[in-house]
Formats: C-alpha cells, sequence, structure tokens
C-alpha cells in the first residue's frame, strides 16, 4: 500500500474541495479518476490508503450507464480489501446499494440541497460528536444495507450516515463544499432549487458563512481517525447482492 488516496469523481469539472485541501494539507498524495470520462477503476484497490467516491447528477440505480455499474460492481472488492473508503452523496449510495440496500428518491419529492442539521446516533457519537448543520445536495436517500451501522439521522432523510466493517464509511453530505462550488452549483443547476426542501442562494450562502468552518473542521479530525485506522481483516461484500434491488430500482 503506497501513500496515495484515490479519488473517484463524476465530471471533468467535479472539485474535491475541501477534502482535497485537507489531504494535501496532512501530506497525502492523491489520484484522481473518472469513470464516466472513459478512466478504468484500478485492479487493485488494495494499493491505495483510501478511496473517496464523490457525488454527481446521476442516481445509483442509473446502472443502463455503464460507469455506474462498473463501480457498483467495483466496490465490493474495496470492501473487501478492507481499504479505507468514504462515500459522499452519490458515493454513499453507490456502497449502499452495492451491500444490497435501496436507494431511491424521497417518498413526497423532498430534497435536501443548501444546509441541514445531522444528529447523531448512539452509535455515531464517537464520529459527530454533537449535532451539526452541515451541506447537502440530494433527492435520494439509502435504506440502512444488512450489516451497516448508523451513525447519524436527519429530518428529511432519516438515514444519514452508516459505517460498514472497519472502515467503510457512507455520509449524504459535501463537506468539501467550499464558497467557489457553492457558487457554481447554485448557478449550474439553478432549476433544483425550486424542488420542495431546497433552499435559496441567499439562505445557501448564510448557512455557508456560519456552518462551513465546523462542518470543516469535523472533515479534518475524521480524516485523520479514517486514513489512520490499522488494517483491517478484509472482509468479503458479496457482490451479488447488488442484483437483489436491480428489479425495484429500474
Amino acid at each position: 500500500m503506497n501513500g496515495t488516496v484515490l479519488l473517484i469523481v463524476h465530471g471533468a469539472e467535479s472539485n474535491p474541495g475541501q477534502v482535497g485541501a485537507a489531504l494535501d494539507a496532512k501530506g497525502w498524495k492523491t489520484e484522481r479518476c473518472c469513470p464516466r470520462l472513459g478512466d478504468p477503476l484500478p485492479e487493485r484497490p488494495g494499493d491505495y490508503a483510501g478511496v473517496v467516491v464523490f457525488g454527481g447528477p446521476m442516481s445509483a440505480y442509473d446502472d443502463y450507464l455503464s460507469f455506474i455499474r462498473a463501480e457498483l460492481d467495483w466496490l465490493p472488492r474495496v470492501v473487501d480489501a478492507g481499504v479505507p473508503f468514504l462515500g459522499i452523496c452519490l458515493g454513499a449510495q453507490l456502497l449502499a446499494r452495492a451491500l444490497g440496500a435501496r436507494v431511491a428518491p424521497h417518498a413526497e419529492g423532498m430534497h435536501e440541497i443548501g444546509y441541514y442539521p445531522l444528529r447523531p446516533t448512539d452509535a455515531g457519537n464517537g464520529h459527530f460528536p454533537a449535532p451539526m448543520r452541515v451541506y447537502h445536495w440530494h433527492g435520494d436517500g439509502f435504506e440502512l444495507p444488512e450489516g451497516g451501522v448508523l451513525l447519524a439521522e436527519g429530518d428529511i432523510f432519516p438515514n444519514q450516515a452508516f459505517q460498514y466493517g472497519d472502515s467503510a464509511f457512507a455520509i449524504q453530505f459535501h463537506p468539501e463544499m467550499q464558497e467557489p462550488i457553492l457558487r457554481r452549483w447554485m448557478s449550474g443547476a439553478a432549476h433544483k432549487l425550486a424542488y420542495p426542501g431546497a433552499q435559496q442562494p441567499a439562505e445557501q450562502r448564510a448557512g455557508h458563512a456560519r456552518h462551513a468552518a465546523a462542518m470543516h473542521a469535523w472533515l479534518d479530525r475524521f480524516l485523520d481517525g479514517w486514513l489512520a485506522r490499522p488494517a483491517p481483516s478484509p472482509r468479503r461484500a458479496d457482490a451479488s447482492r447488488v442484483a437483489v434491488v436491480d428489479a425495484s430500482q429500474r
């Protein structure tokens, strides 16, 4: 294993933001991979110090897209290798689905776009020491996969974060958010701000000014613990579980 963290993104302009900045400040090398643009997923995920899968405008059940299907098939190999894994928004939903859990839009069409409260569960107190407000941009949510431990809850989407095994984590929110990314997302997808539950630009900017520093401080602490974890015993994530939910999500 080398000291490189693999960053999987889903667009030509995707920016790892504060995640990339924090890793750089800590001295970690990073390698960018965009399967959507044809980059191959590594044959040996265990060669990396960690893997981060970021968000994107597509859904975890869009497996008619070849790169989504490829990521769903690849993620159990990451879990099996015991590589520290962090799934952010779409990345979290892909992990949940690869582990056999359902991913679907909110039953009432609600979205979380902006800063919303996050509450740790009893199991999550060590990871989220207190309630906090974090940045979201999503309309899909995940059910908890078998063997997953719920770490945090929210008001609109109850399942906000989970842990699977020793070193795989999934979070619905975007700790990478920085002000330039916020501006780009709000201008590039302005139509989504009309969705039920979405916060308007002024509220989002005010939320970022008020809550981003605490979210970034949480990220900094989390990355230290995540990447410092002792090498776990590899655990088998059954890739065939993906087929269990295929028929209900097309």
